[in-house]
């Protein structure tokens, strides 16, 4: 199996900084997207820190084990993930002006022809796979649990201007329950990562079809044009990574 990945952020139309912060390190098949939350300077810093201790952790961990068993795997994402909150943590808790910070983090780990996703918060993991996109994460999120619920709709949640309160992140506590999930690579699927200031503009299905319709090295800038063009409201990262033949 042979990866590609392209991978763009933009800051938007309203915001005068970036807070999302994206990895893709083809050397350890690793990506991840991570929208920061906390002012200027703490957004920023807590979703970088996440990426950077996320990839440290992984480069650490034993590859031998990662091909024997998806326990593994996802064993060393959720440390990775637990491992960026308590830096998170611990960096804000040392300085007053960080404060609070925090990060949503969605990271996908491939393994021989296997992938281990590791979610907390509400970016979101997508899988376009014969003609049909589903999304992989939970967004960790007070929309989404009341749709969950049966409370709201999911065209009422897309109208609320509640859908940035998020009930689960990246550092804002040093411990943090992560979501894990292990599944089969075809070749031929293509993985998105993206922050909510895309997914909040666009459905499934209109996301599957553009997904039909684009060549995938191009779809991130058009993600973000798309977004742009819808209003531009926050931060937008977009990671794609398609499972190509050798």
């Amino acid at each position: 199996m042979k990866l590609l990945s392209w991978a763009i952020s933009d800051v938007g139309l309203k915001r005068d900084h970036n807070e999302d912060s994206f990895l893709a390190d083809s050397d350890l098949n690793l990506y991840a997207v991570a929208d920061g939350m906390g002012g200027h300077a703490g957004g920023n810093q807590a979703s970088h820190l996440a990426v950077e201790e996320l990839r440290l952790v992984v480069s650490e961990g034993d590859p031998g084990s990662l091909g024997r068993r998806d326990e593994a795997a996802c064993a060393l994402m959720r440390q990775a993930a637990k491992r960026a909150g308590q830096r998170i943590f611990r960096t804000a808790r040392d300085n007053p002006a960080l404060r609070g910070m925090g990060t949503t983090l969605t990271s996908l780990l491939f393994y021989e022809t296997r992938v281990c996703m590791a979610h907390v918060g509400d970016s979101r993991a997508y899988l376009y796979r014969d003609g049909r996109v589903s999304q992989l994460s939970r967004d960790h999120s007070w929309i989404q649990e009341q749709v969950r619920a049966g409370l709201l709709t999911e065209s009422e949640a897309r109208a609320s201007k509640l859908k940035h309160v998020i009930t689960r992140s990246v550092g804002f506590e040093e411990d943090v329950q992560v979501d894990t999930l292990s599944m089969p690579v075809l070749m031929g699927d293509c993985f998105l990562l993206c922050s909510d200031g895309l997914s909040n503009y666009l459905t499934d299905d209109e996301l599957g079809a553009l997904m039909a319709a684009t060549y995938y090295s191009r779809l991130p800038a058009l993600l973000v044009d798309l977004a742009n063009e819808r209003g531009g409201d926050d931060n937008i990262t977009v990671v794609v990574v398609y499972a190509a033949n050798e």
